[in-house]
Formats: C-alpha cells, structure tokens, sequence
C-alpha cells in the first residue's frame, strides 16, 4: 500500500477542511446551510464508499474502523437535522444553548480527528512491520 499518498490526500482534507471553516466565517445562516449541505453529501458520498470497498473486500474487511465510520456518518446526518431546526429558533437562550453545544461537538470532533490519525500512524506502522516480518519470514524459508 502506498501510505504516502494516502496520508497526502489525508493532509488535503483537512486542508480544505481548514479553508472551508474560514470561508464559512463571514458567511450567513443560508450561505452555511448550503455548505453544510455539500459536506453532508461528502460525508455521506465517502461512507458509501467505504460500504462499498468493504463490501468487495468481504467479512475481514468489517471491522471496528467501519463502525466508527457508521457513527461518524450518523453524527453528521444529526448535525444537518441541527441545522434544519435551527430556523425555527427564536429563543435567543435557547439559540445560546444550541451554540454552546454544537461547538462543544465540534471540538470534540477534532479530538476525535486527532486520536484518529494517532491511530492511523500506529496502524500504519504495524502494517509496515507485519509487511517487514513476512518478507523476512518468506526469505528465510526460501534458504
């Protein structure tokens, strides 16, 4: 597997992540429905994705890191559902409240991200060592 590259389309997610953040700051509550709408479709273009790998890939490829992507894929169809109600707020505490919680959401979204790419790195790792193993494995029952 090439890892390089996979890490590198890794760093230009979040780099149009970060761009796409700092665009949404000056933007209003309809621009940002519209955004948050793109990246619902992104978000669910890419669990289809991976249903679809792991389902070509069969059984092995069913494992904890899929569930972690269902989850992740129902957390973003709760924020759209957010945001969809958020219209119908006129309460400014309670408008207070749903700001509040949704930015404790987001910065537990980014640690979540941060532990993730701890793990992508651990398990990288172990592949390329599992992958050193074997080939040293193969070499020597070839002799």
């Amino acid at each position: 597997m090439d890892y390089d590259s996979k890490l590198d389309e890794l760093q230009q997610r979040v780099d149009d992540a970060k761009a796409s953040v700092n665009a949404a700051a000056t933007e209003n509550h309809e621009q940002l429905k519209k955004r948050i709408d793109k990246a619902q479709n992104d978000v669910d273009r890419a669990a289809a994705e991976a249903k679809q790998k792991a389902q070509m890939a069969g059984d092995q490829a069913r494992t904890d890191w899929d569930k972690f992507r269902a989850d992740a894929s129902a957390k973003a169809a709760s924020v759209k559902a957010k945001v969809d109600k958020r219209g119908d707020k006129i309460d400014a505490r309670v408008a207070e409240t749903d700001a509040e919680w949704s930015e404790a959401d987001a910065e537990s979204a980014i640690d979540f991200a941060e532990w993730a790419v701890g793990n992508a790195r651990l398990a990288i790792l172990d592949a390329i060592d599992a992958r050193v193993y074997a080939d040293y494995a193969g070499q020597k029952a070839g002799t």
